[in-house]
């Protein structure tokens, strides 16, 4: 729900777990407590997608919790996400966007100790689009105090009748066109391989008048993975992604979705938004398919420069839920 900083504090102060996203100047604000945050000015609320500088979202965590801990993970210390975790417990996580924690996070963890021996799930923090490279994001483990370069964890213990389930609405699909490869991984390429042949991607595309609003898609085993392009094309004639590719997985252009809005409210249709516990969607989703003032069937939450379920995505949603064991 969006709150403004005098009723998150008063929820913070009776021991409340909470996840808040909002400007920076407002979660300075407050108090110490059982709480972390992300900064991002824009989000689905109750009444639609909106952009608010002046309130908070804040996500109460389930009652049933028997505990929270809360943790700060510098960059050299992200091998120790999984394996710190209990199997009782579900951890919550934010990353500010851009920073080397976020690059960390994103190119390793699959390879961490332990990957996804427990539900983890959360977000990139970011900033108001109209202030990028000007202002940084940041993050707030508990406290007041603001961080750039450091993942905020929230780790929820749960009772022995309830489990944590992971979830991803991802509306693209691997379109029909050419199998795409890459010699090198990471945020940035300059060469791929196009059925088979050595190509440079920034002028494949252009060439191939591709839509940068559409991901390139991986099929990891049935499971639709995007990794959205940042830009065709920079000044080292790179182009630029919101995810890291992997060298050897095959993609492809998504196929277009005719009408955004309607199919995923269709998926949402299929998810109880009373048994939903956290939700994020993606920066991308809300501006390429205009969700300002649209609602997504009840399922609210931030809009993120990248969500994280087990590892980093983009444009999906993530959502989790808590369910009863037996």
């Amino acid at each position: 729900m969006l709150l403004n900083p005098n009723q998150v504090s008063e929820k913070i102060a009776a021991g409340q777990n909470l996840i808040l996203a909002g400007d920076e100047s407002l979660l300075k604000s407050l108090p110490a407590g059982n709480w972390i945050g992300g900064t991002i000015p824009y989000f689905m609320a109750a009444e639609g997608g909106c952009k608010r500088s002046d309130l908070i979202f804040a996500t109460e965590l389930p009652k049933c919790a028997l505990g929270a801990r809360i943790e700060v993970y510098q960059p050299g210390k992200l091998d120790h996400l999984y394996s710190d975790g209990a199997t009782d417990e579900v951890s919550f996580i934010i990353i500010p966007g851009g920073s080397s924690t976020h690059q960390r996070f994103a190119l390793n963890a699959p390879g961490y100790p332990e990957f996804a021996s427990h539900p983890l799930i959360g977000w990139i923090s970011g900033v108001d689009l109209d202030h990028l490279g000007k202002v940084t994001p940041k993050v707030f483990a508990g406290n007041a105090t603001a961080l750039e370069n450091a993942a905020a964890v929230l780790r929820l213990k749960l009772p022995a009748n309830k489990f944590a389930q992971i979830n991803i609405i991802n509306l693209f699909q691997q379109g029909n066109g050419d199998t795409i490869t890459f010699p090198a991984g990471g945020f940035a390429v300059t060469g791929a391989n196009i059925n088979g042949e050595t190509s440079n991607f920034s002028a494949y595309l252009k060439e191939k008048q591709v839509d940068t609003r559409l991901p390139l898609v991986a099929d990891y085993a049935g499971a639709m993975i995007n990794v959205s392009i940042k830009s065709a094309t920079n000044e080292k004639g790179e182009v630029e992604f919101y995810a890291p590719v992997v060298p050897g997985i095959e993609y492809r252009i998504a196929a277009p979705v005719a009408d955004y809005v309607s199919s995923f409210v269709a998926e949402l249709d299929r998810v109880a938004p009373n048994n939903v516990a956290f939700s994020c969607n993606c920066i991308l989703n809300y501006l390429y398919s205009g969700l300002e003032g649209k609602t997504t069937g009840g399922i609210t939450g931030p809009i993120t420069f990248g969500e994280i379920a087990y590892q980093l995505l983009n444009q999906t949603l993530a959502y989790l839920t808590i369910e009863d064991l037996g």
